[in-house]
């Protein structure tokens, strides 16, 4: 069975868009590949993190993971920071990635700024252990977003640099699966901008663990226009609110947008978000239950954590003791 890696930053707040972007297809391509899911709390401490929400939020993740259909029986789930081949592989792969690639990086850019100097040199070479979570495990597909083509694009040019440079074939060239109708999920207030918990405005975005009156609120509030809602398929591309909804729809019912269009096209936005309003709760209300309950008992959740990296580690190590005989390092 092929293989696949993913991971997701403890930052916290998850939100429908993580939820429809990553997580829901992560629990459907259990039936089809091994999988390996990943708490990345290395990436994140390449922004500072407070300790103890840290702490907090790899636990929160981790039980969303679960809550939202995750198997631990079939599926290996562990945060990062307990496997050390992730950081081992990510040196090795610094000295593989070139300086060149890593400023081709939008996403450092977008994230550093103008304050580049002052970003963290973690901030920098996080593609590199990127690439290492993936390739520690001879991953052979990764669900990703459009904002991650980028750093799966490096991971295949280090995987491939380092066959080159070694003069084997060792690591395979990773392919990307980009899976469903909502794979990006925009702002309720701004249809431009991608859902964030970082946006100052909470009626921005579903959150996972929203009850069913902020849901019922936010939906309410989200920014339409003033005409009835798009009756056919090509006015969606000038109409970025009212494609956000539709498409947020469509995912949660497995339909196109075509089909949402012909169901609502020509209504009114209030019909259309009342049931949509309707069908995030019937999604969510379970999954914001779970999470509750798991969170109630962390010791478990710690627990199958520590399994999960046992697990990881067992494919891990063999792998990373290949690649430090390859290299000429002794062991």
């Amino acid at each position: 069975m092929e293989r696949i890696f993913s991971g997701i930053q403890p930052t916290g707040n998850l939100h429908l868009g993580n939820y429809l972007g990553a997580v829901r297809n992560w629990v459907d391509l259990q039936s089809s590949y091994e999988c390996i899911y990943c708490v990345v709390d290395m990436h994140a401490i390449t922004t500072f993190q407070n300790p103890e929400e840290l702490n907090d939020n790899i636990f929160e993740v981790a039980s969303i993971l679960i809550a939202s259909g995750i198997d631990i029986n079939n599926s290996i789930l562990f945060n990062q920071s307990r496997v050390a081949m992730h950081a081992e592989l990510a040196w090795i792969f610094n000295c593989t990635a070139k300086i060149g690639w890593l400023n081709r990086m939008t996403q450092f850019k977008d994230k550093a700024g103008k304050n580049k100097e002052k970003a963290s040199a973690g901030l920098y070479v996080y593609p590199n252990l990127m690439a290492a979570d993936i390739l520690a495990y001879k991953a052979t597909h990764v669900p990703v977003g459009d904002d991650q083509k980028q750093h799966l694009e490096l991971t295949r040019d280090i995987a491939a640099s380092f066959n080159d440079n070694y003069n084997i074939d060792y690591f395979p060239l990773v392919e990307p699966l980009i899976i469903g109708e909502a794979t990006r999920v925009m702002n309720l207030r701004d249809g431009s901008k991608k859902m964030s918990k970082s946006d100052n405005s909470d009626f921005s975005r579903i959150n996972l663990t929203d009850s069913p009156e902020k849901i019922s609120a936010k939906i309410k509030k989200a920014k339409t226009d003033s005409l009835p809602v798009p009756d056919s398929p090509s006015e969606l591309s000038n109409r970025l609110e009212a494609k956000n909804l539709i498409g947020i729809f469509a995912a949660l019912m497995g339909k196109t947008q075509d089909e949402i269009v012909k169901d609502y096209g020509g209504g009114t936005f209030s019909v259309l978000k009342d049931d949509l309003t309707e069908c995030i709760i019937k999604e969510l209300q379970p999954v914001g239950a779970e999470i509750k309950e798991l969170l109630n008992n962390k010791d478990e959740l710690n627990k199958i954590l520590k399994e999960g990296a046992y697990k990881a580690e067992e494919i891990s190590r063999p792998v990373l003791k290949e690649v430090k005989n390859i290299v000429g390092f002794l062991t």
